[in-house]
């Protein structure tokens, strides 16, 4: 865990960092780069990088099962909070598409209660999963006004 989870972060900040230099490299000449396109499309991973980013940055707390970000899925192994070890979720957080977009991410989440020694499915309160999805949003906004006003 502790050497996938640095790696998947290199890659994403490389692939940020790519596109901040390949904007900064268009300003060389007499055109301006859109800032439309630096702000939407960054997608050098497959994804919006932003989008990426965010959610690596908000399923930290967890172990990674998966990373893959061609393809825009995390998935992360079971984690119980120590506070309360008689509950675990696992997250799965999918990015659709190279737009940083609301309707561009879809975020998963799965719940078990330790129950008779084993763990039991227990159902998870939509507005948890809503709540994950916001905080990625707002992160993902975050970095890319981060990004422009460099």
């Amino acid at each position: 865990m502790s050497l996938i989870q640095p790696a998947i972060r290199r890659t994403a900040q490389f692939a940020l960092a790519s596109a901040v230099l390949a904007t900064l490299a268009a300003c060389g000449g007499r055109e301006r780069p859109e800032a439309d396109l630096a702000a939407a499309q960054v997608n050098t991973i497959g994804v919006n990088s932003y989008l990426w980013r965010a959610a690596l940055e908000t399923v930290s707390f967890a172990p990674l099962l998966q990373a893959d970000s061609a393809g825009g899925v995390i998935v992360t192994d079971w984690y119980a909070n120590p506070t309360n070890p008689n509950e675990r979720v696992k997250v799965t957080v999918t990015i659709l598409d190279t737009d940083l977009r609301a309707d561009a991410l879809r975020v998963a989440a799965s719940r078990q209660v330790a129950q008779g020694g084993g763990w039991v499915d227990a159902p998870v309160q939509a507005a948890t999963v809503q709540k994950l999805e916001d905080i990625i949003l707002t992160k993902a906004r975050e970095l890319r006004r981060q990004t422009l006003a460099s």
